[in-house]
């Protein structure tokens, strides 16, 4: 029996960029930046100037004493998957449904907070909730329990790939058959003093652009310096194709392709050969030529790495390379970490939904070791492609690639 097909039929947003799918993509063909200077608590203690943070307030989706006892990044998660679930119309509780989610650290902001209480102001008497505040799979277990979702869990943290990898593997679990519907996606909120000052030891980090801190991070340009972190969420409900017609779900795009590697080479330089092998596999999966990809959502964001992705593109994509548009939107909205994967397969949808690429902004000087199509400055207008692929390429040597296809 041919696998399931699986629809995307709802889509929900939380970044820098808005806080929901709409205004996210609105801001993407606007090229409006979410990276800005950071507040000096922030700031002063770590030494990292910038940043793309939400613009946040818990209160109308929440109780207070609800919110309090609820980390950032699951109150991001539980807001994003409720747009999710409200735009796809699903009456989704059940044991036929579940949440593969994906995160880095988990509560940062509860785990900073208990660090400063304990070394700090030395009170060792912390709030009775600070574990499963903390804990990597709050943020899902809370989507799951909000929704009644009794069907398959799994919570993936493989660093900047952990959304993508969520996706992926909730793809094929609707595949194979063990559930009709899930909510997949991913949040992170890791824009504490501490995550900044760990970050800012590795030297990954951008220093604030003298002219216009919003500039900061320039995928493939020759003056790029590095990675700005933000925040956010975004999920999706992933349903069985025809389950998702027979109710006359709205569509807004098919999930088909799904490439998972590991370089096995270096937890910290990325792997040409490993980026290839993802990105191979997710176009197999979707039994696609490389000429349907109609656009590429780049991991990019450092010297190094984006080097990387573009000889790997051009291994993968050969001939047809110089005609596929690729862009980074990391130079709008920052680098979610182990919510990256989620938001930039976000951002993947807005051509097959809207007919409109997303830019790398700023990208002024492109490197000429970068040898692609890129979406240089501004949105470009262009015919809905067939299909679109976003790769997430993570520390660890975790390469996850997502191919999407129009309905």
């Amino acid at each position: 029996m041919a696998a399931r097909r699986v629809a995307v039929t709802g889509a929900g947003v939380v970044s820098p960029l808005g806080t929901t799918l709409e205004e996210f993509h609105r801001a993407l063909c606007d090229a409006r930046p979410g990276i800005r200077r950071l507040p000096d608590e922030l700031a002063q203690p770590s030494g990292v100037q910038v940043g793309a943070p939400v613009d946040w307030n818990p209160l109308p989706l929440f109780k207070e004493a609800e919110a309090a006892n609820l980390d950032r990044a699951t109150q991001f998660a539980l807001a994003a998957a409720g747009q999710a679930v409200a735009a796809s119309g699903l009456e989704i509780a059940s044991e036929r449904g579940g949440v593969y989610w994906g995160t880095g650290l988990g509560g940062a902001h509860t785990l900073e907070a208990a660090y400063k209480q304990v070394y700090g102001a030395r009170e060792w008497r912390l709030r009775p909730l600070t574990v499963p505040m903390v804990m990597s799979n709050a943020a899902g277990s809370n989507v799951a329990v909000r929704h009644g979702l009794r069907g398959p869990f799994a919570n993936f943290a493989t660093a900047c790939s952990s959304s993508a990898m969520a996706l992926g593997e909730a793809m094929r679990v609707i595949q194979a058959g063990r559930a009709d519907a899930m909510i997949a996606g991913g949040s992170e909120a890791l824009l504490t003093p501490g995550t900044l000052a760990a970050w800012q030891a590795l030297r990954t980090l951008a220093p604030a652009d003298a002219a216009n801190a919003a500039a900061s991070c320039k995928p493939f340009d020759k003056r790029r310096q590095g990675l700005v972190l933000g925040e956010g969420a975004a999920a999706f409900v992933l349903e069985d194709e025809s389950r998702a017609r027979a109710r006359g779900a709205p569509i807004l795009a098919l999930l088909t392709g799904y490439g998972n590697s590991c370089d096995a080479v270096h937890l910290s330089r990325p792997d040409r050969d490993g980026q290839i092998r993802a990105m191979r596999e997710a176009l197999a999966e979707s039994a696609l030529a490389p000429e349907a990809i109609g656009y590429i959502n780049a991991h990019a964001a450092t010297a190094v790495g984006d080097v990387v992705e573009a000889e790997a593109i051009n291994a993968v994509f050969g001939g047809v390379a110089a005609r596929v548009p690729v862009s980074s939107t990391k130079s709008l909205h920052g680098h979610l970490l182990g919510g990256a994967g989620a938001l930039e397969f976000a951002a993947a949808l807005l051509p097959l939904l809207h007919g409109w690429l997303p830019p790398t902004a700023f990208l002024e000087q492109p490197d000429p070791a970068c040898r692609l199509r890129h979406v240089p400055l501004r949105a470009e207008r262009a015919d809905a492609p067939r299909a679109v692929m976003s790769n997430s390429f993570a520390f660890g040597g975790s390469n996850v690639v997502l191919v999407a296809e129009r309905a």
